[in-house]
Parts: structure tokens; C-alpha cells; sequence
């Protein structure tokens, strides 16, 4: 491909089989970008404990500062692509990772829990914007033949961010306080800034595209309704409880309404392009990143869980204990990358999700005393497959794509996935709550703990007496418990093996051989 100017005034240069030095200064913006955004998430999420104390706040208040960022993110996204279009990428990447960063240190300095999960809010609209931003400034850079690589290096941050957050989470608030798990943001952010500033190409936008405001009206509200009702599951324990229903209902609602109105002649620049569904690998792409998402986000909530409630790890620990899944994608996803842009991203994804379904299926078959190296090793076989998974499906998303719709299409994909990992998420909290809720002897070892108070012998003896349970059979009654909450999370585990598996269904109609750069006349966008 020659140098060719386009959309927004970056330049693609030519194509060779090596990034250039140009498109690694740009790759090194676009992570350090996520890794601030990801890394977030999961570094917050071992702090609610410290919340509840810090506030005098439930569980479910506290719960507030996951959710707000997250409903946040999710109706900034679709924003992004007319944004990328009218203002230039540069000028709006600079803006997210300033609200980001800014909301970073305001969160730091909340002092009550609604202060909190305000700031949550604003760093959640800049963190939305960061993903998609990024996709299509790589993209655009490296362009259609190269694609793959790039996306093999965004990749990284997305697979070890709730790999290593935790870790990162846990040490800062044990060495020092809840405070700096924000602050940290701030010198990462300013030098994001400044990287950004000198690195990303001059943006030279043309007339803008008029702005879709009921496409706006009906979309982002419906995400964030349909999403603040899904991700109320797992505290409801069911789909049918009102504060599920409601806002799920009608945030589908709004987004069924948007449909029509995205597809209508008269809509030509829809807030959200729909018409690029009539690519068939994007459609192809976008189904196979659905049941991956919900399958991979949810059954990545179960690893820390089981470590944590049935072998009694800490937080820190068990987020060593998942470093091997980020070693095994670090390995395996360079190499994907290349493969993917040279013999097509078919090939490719097939193999990882077949690595990833063997991996998940060694998880069926825990128990409560499972040797480490056998667990580990398990971990590591799942992240071997996600390195040449999630990314070459988004190469063969956006490999086709005119550099005028790469922002569009990755704020399509960035939708879906923030979408399939909420449901994801809620799937598998339920069925794993509904196993646990099955079993009579957890019920009772649940019952002579919360008696009790601690887990101080004698306390407990004498709540079993209380509860009329012979206190001489603790022991036992506690081990059967471990051993059925245990097979409790191999039975899901069965779950998220079948809906992995499924993802070889889409993975077969992806491309097989090396996608060849498309006709900027033969799609839609001018």
C-alpha cells in the first residue's frame, strides 16, 4: 500500500512485514493509554473491602464505584466514532486520557462514597473513549496489511490488566492506602499526555459529519439502563427481580428502537454504523467476539474466586497465582499477531479457541485439594490459546475496513464487548451462586460461621451446639463443605467449556488465508 492521506490527517505508511519505528511510537501511546484504563478496573476491584470500611458502607453501596465506571464507559463508546471523525483522534485521545487522569486524582480525594463514585464516573467517561481511540489510531497507522501485529500489542495490556491489577491492588493498599491506587495514575497519565502530544500525527479534520442526536438519546441511555440491569444479577440472585427487569427492558428497548432508525436511508451518519454488518467478516467477527467475551470475562471472575473461598488464598497471592495465564498469552500473541496478517486470522482463532477449550476443560475436573502445578498449568494452556484468540479476531473484524470506518467499527466491537463481558459476568455469578445454594452442608458450615462470629474453635463449638449440630463433627462437616464448593465451581466450569467451545462455530467462517486491503469505493463512508 503507498502513502496514502487519510480521514482525520494521519498518514499509513508503507507496508512491510515489520512495524516500523513510526507505528511502535504510535503503539506505545495507544498502550500505555490501556493499560491505565484496564489496569483500573481490576486494581479497584480488590479495594471494595477497604471501601465498606473506609465509608461505613454495604456491599451494595460500595458497588457503586465498579458499576458508575462501567456504565460510564459503556455510553461514552458509542460516542467515539463521530467524536474520531469530527475533532481529529489525537485531539479526543489527549481529552480521554485527561478526564481519566483527572478523575484519577479527584477519586483520590473523595471523601465521602457518593464523592467517590461521582469521580468514578468521570474517569469512566474518559477510560470509554481510550479502547476504541486507540484500535483506530493503530489501525489507521500500521494499515489493513499489518493490522494483526497491532493488534497483538494492544492486546497485551487487555490480557494481563486483570491478571496482574489485583496484584498491583493489593500491594499498593497493604503498603500504603486505598488513596494511591488512584494516584498512580496521575505520573502515568501526564506522561501519556505528553507522549500523545508529541508522537501522534497533527490532526487535519475536514467538514464534520452532521451529529446523530436521537441515534445519542436512544443509544447510550439504553446501553447504560440495559447494562445497570444485567450487572444487577448477581447481588439479585435472579433475572426476574424488578431491579433487573426494569432498567434491562427498557434500555433493550431503546436499543431495539435504535435499530431501525440506524439502518433508515435518511440516517447517513448514524452514531453507531449498523450498515457495516454487511461485511461479512465483521459480522462473522463480531458473533465470535460475543460468545468469547461472555465465556472468557465470565469465567475469569471463577479463577480468583476459587482460589480465594475454597483454598483460603489471599488477594495478592491468588493474583500470582494468575500470572501464568498472562505469561502463556504473552508468548503466543506476537506470534498470532504476524500469522494473522500473513495466512489470515481463520486459522488462527481456530487454534486458540481449541487451545483455550482443552485449557478450561483441565478446570472441570478440580476439587478441593488439586495440586497447584496441575491448576497453574491449566492457566497457562488458557493463556497459550487467548494470545492467538481475541486479537485475531478483532484483526479480521477490521482488516477490511476503509481507514473512514475503522473508528466505527471499533467502537462497534468495543460495544460488543463491553456488552457480552457484563453478560458474561452476570451468567456465571448466578449459575455459580445457584450450585452453591444447592448444597445443604455448605448451608450449614455457612450457618456455624456466621454464629459463630470467627473462627475461633470454641466459638464455633458452641454455636454448633446452638444450631443443634454435634460439635465433634466441625471438621468433617467443614471439609465436605470445601469439597462441594469445590465441585460447585467445576460444575460451571463445564458451562464456560461448552460456551468456549461454541466460539469454533464463528471461528470456522473467518478467513483463511491473508485479507486483501479493501477498495476505499467498494464500502460505505464516502
Amino acid at each position: 500500500m503507498t502513502d496514502t492521506q487519510i480521514q482525520s490527517g494521519e498518514t499509513v505508511p508503507d507496508s512491510s512485514d515489520k512495524l516500523d519505528k513510526g507505528v511502535l511510537m504510535v503503539a506505545g501511546v495507544v498502550v500505555l493509554g490501556a493499560i491505565m484504563s484496564i489496569l483500573d478496573i481490576t486494581v479497584v476491584s480488590v479495594a471494595l473491602n477497604t471501601f465498606q470500611e473506609e465509608f461505613d458502607a454495604t456491599a451494595a453501596e460500595v458497588a457503586w464505584t465498579m458499576t458508575g465506571y462501567t456504565l460510564a464507559l459503556a455510553s461514552v463508546i458509542p460516542l467515539t466514532g463521530w467524536a474520531a471523525d469530527r475533532f481529529g483522534t489525537k485531539r479526543l485521545y489527549l481529552l480521554a486520557v485527561v478526564l481519566f487522569t483527572a478523575g484519577s486524582v479527584l477519586c483520590a480525594t473523595a471523601t465521602s462514597l457518593e464523592l467517590l463514585v461521582l469521580y468514578r464516573v468521570l474517569q469512566g467517561l474518559g477510560g470509554g473513549m481510550l479502547m476504541p481511540l486507540g484500535m483506530t489510531i493503530l489501525t489507521r497507522a500500521a494499515g489493513p496489511e499489518r493490522v494483526g501485529r497491532v493488534m497483538a500489542v494492544l492486546g497485551i495490556p487487555m490480557l494481563l490488566g486483570p491478571i496482574f491489577g489485583p496484584i498491583l491492588g493489593g500491594a499498593l493498599i497493604q503498603s500504603a492506602s486505598w488513596h494511591w491506587i488512584f494516584l498512580i495514575n496521575l505520573p502515568i497519565g501526564i506522561a501519556a499526555i505528553v507522549y500523545a502530544w508529541v508522537v501522534l500525527p497533527k490532526d487535519e479534520v475536514e467538514p464534520s459529519e452532521s451529529f446523530d442526536w436521537l441515534g445519542m438519546v436512544l443509544l447510550s441511555p439504553g446501553l447504560a439502563a440495559f447494562l445497570y440491569g444485567v450487572s444487577s444479577i448477581p447481588e439479585e440472585g435472579t433475572a426476574m427481580a424488578a431491579r433487573v427487569l426494569v432498567p434491562a427492558v427498557v434500555g433493550l428497548a431503546l436499543i431495539v428502537a435504535f435499530v431501525p432508525w440506524a439502518l433508515a436511508k435518511r440516517n447517513i451518519h448514524p452514531l453507531v454504523e449498523l450498515r457495516l454488518f454487511s461485511n461479512k467478516n465483521m459480522t462473522v467477527a463480531i458473533i465470535a467476539m460475543s460468545l468469547f467475551a461472555i465465556a472468557f470475562f465470565g469465567a475469569s471472575l471463577l479463577f480468583p474466586l476459587y482460589f480465594i473461598q475454597v483454598r483460603g488464598e489471599g488477594t495478592l497471592f491468588t493474583g500470582w497465582l494468575l500470572a501464568p495465564q498472562g505469561f502463556g498469552a504473552m508468548i503466543t500473541m506476537p506470534i498470532a499477531g504476524i500469522l494473522a496478517d500473513k495466512i489470515g486470522p481463520g486459522k488462527i482463532v481456530l487454534t486458540g479457541v481449541t487451545v483455550i477449550t482443552v485449557g478450561m476443560a483441565m478446570f472441570t475436573q478440580i476439587g478441593a485439594d488439586t495440586s497447584y502445578v496441575y491448576i497453574l498449568g491449566a492457566l497457562f494452556i488458557m493463556g497459550l490459546g487467548m494470545g492467538g484468540t481475541m486479537m485475531p479476531i478483532m484483526t479480521a473484524a477490521l482488516a477490511t475496513l476503509t481507514a473512514h470506518n475503522v473508528a466505527r467499527g471499533s467502537t462497534l466491537l468495543n460495544i460488543t464487548q463491553q456488552v457480552a463481558a457484563s453478560i458474561g459476568t452476570a451468567l456465571f455469578s448466578v449459575i455459580l451462586t445457584n450450585q452453591i445454594k444447592g448444597s445443604d452442608t455448605i448451608a450449614q458450615a455457612g450457618a456455624v460461621r456466621g454464629a459463630a462470629g470467627s473462627d475461633d474453635p470454641s466459638a464455633l463449638a458452641r454455636a454448633a451446639e446452638q444450631l443443634g449440630i454435634d460439635p465433634t463433627s466441625l471438621e468433617q462437616l467443614f471439609a465436605r463443605a470445601t469439597s462441594d464448593l469445590a465441585d460447585s465451581f467445576a460444575t460451571v466450569f463445564i458451562v464456560a467449556t461448552v460456551l468456549v467451545a461454541c466460539c469454533l462455530i464463528p471461528a470456522a467462517f473467518l478467513p483463511r488465508k491473508k485479507v486483501a486491503p479493501v477498495d476505499p469505493t467498494a464500502m460505505m463512508g464516502h
